[in-house]
């Protein structure tokens, strides 16, 4: 192994010490919760894209994992621009850790089998690339279905959009909101 692997091992262990030590003494803040998964999109995303010339990862899986980086760094400054935060779920960490092993071995290009286990590897971790955002779409719409009543925004613009009929007694139209 060179010295790009060992640099890319102890980054990868010193991410996941960090969260441990931050659960073990309750150092856990939001600012965490928000900045440990944008180190990871950092760390993982620009090993990717070096990867990309030296023919070992293809350009489309590249694609595929920023895309879905961005896309859940839009979910969680939307939320996060509304006082909620966030975390990287089980999902979220799995992605991860899939993503850093398969680094791991296309970096070290150990040969033989490790040339198979590399292929796994890029293809389990871009199938947990495409899995895992569900959950945080479904806590961002979640969310966001609450301020849109809050606000009842479903009782305009939305109101028009999907024709839907308002309640009496009520400011808005859907049957959750409170409002």
């Amino acid at each position: 192994m060179d010295r790009t692997c060992n640099l890319f091992i102890v980054a990868s262990l010193t991410d996941m010490l960090d969260g441990k030590i931050a659960r073990k003494y309750n150092l856990v803040t939001n600012f965490g919760k928000f900045m440990d998964p944008l180190a990871d999109k950092l760390l993982v995303c620009s090993a990717m894209i070096c990867l990309i010339p030296l023919g070992k990862l293809p350009t489309a899986v590249v694609i595929v994992i920023i895309a879905r980086e961005f896309i859940i760094s839009g979910f969680r400054l939307v939320a996060s621009d509304n006082g909620v935060v966030i975390a990287a779920n089980y999902w979220g960490k799995f992605k991860t850790v899939s993503q850093m092993a398969m680094i791991i071995v296309l970096i070290a290009d150990f040969g033989g089998v490790f040339d198979m286990v590399g292929t796994v590897l890029i293809w389990i971790a871009t199938a947990l690339t495409v899995i895992s955002p569900v959950d945080y779409v479904w806590q961002t719409e979640r969310f966001l279905q609450r301020e849109a009543c809050k606000r009842c925004i479903w009782s305009g613009f939305l109101k028009r959009k999907l024709q839907v009929r308002k309640s009496p007694g009520r400011s808005c139209s859907r049957s959750s909101c409170r409002a």
